[in-house]
């Protein structure tokens, strides 16, 4: 199968399948309720006057069936790197190597640009990624913390 895996672009056509994959992840990660964001916004986002992401999509047949959601992000210690947000592949398509696939364009897209380094999170009880993610040698960074505030905190301040 992964011969048959076109990765390529994202195009505004694609959004609606992607919105999905989304939906699709926040729901393996018990966090369907706080998939908020809708398909316009995505667009927006994605293909509007400021874009701020860039998408990846595995093509299979004529069917998006994973995605790489990805953005620059800047080190003060190091420079420009990129972040990988969400690396997503339909359930009905996992373990055919098609997230090898994704992943590797993500690695070849920042030796391409010179990028320092490529971060990315990882859920602590996602045992199947986390050992994913140490075959390529990433180091889980466990004494990293997520900080976050959200949009009622801001209200609030």
């Amino acid at each position: 199968m992964k011969n048959e895996v076109d990765l390529r672009w994202a195009r505004p056509d694609d959004l609606p399948r992607v919105h999905a994959l989304i939906g699709e992840l926040a729901a393996f990660e018990r966090a369907a309720l706080e998939f908020n964001v809708t398909l316009d916004e995505l667009t927006e986002h994605a293909f509007g006057q400021k874009p701020i992401v860039e998408i990846r999509v595995a093509n299979w047949k004529g069917s998006i069936v994973g995605a790489a959601l990805v953005y620059e992000k800047y080190s003060t210690w190091k420079g420009i790197g990129l972040h990988l947000e969400d690396l997503i592949v339909s359930e009905a398509y996992r373990g055919k190597g098609i997230g090898a696939l994704l992943f590797e364009d993500v690695l070849r897209l920042c030796k391409e640009r010179n990028y320092v380094r490529l971060e990315w999170q990882v859920l602590d009880w996602n045992e199947p990624a986390i050992a994913f993610y140490k075959k390529y040698g990433a180091a889980i960074m466990e004494e990293w913390l997520t900080c976050r505030l959200t949009t009622p905190d801001f209200k609030a301040y």
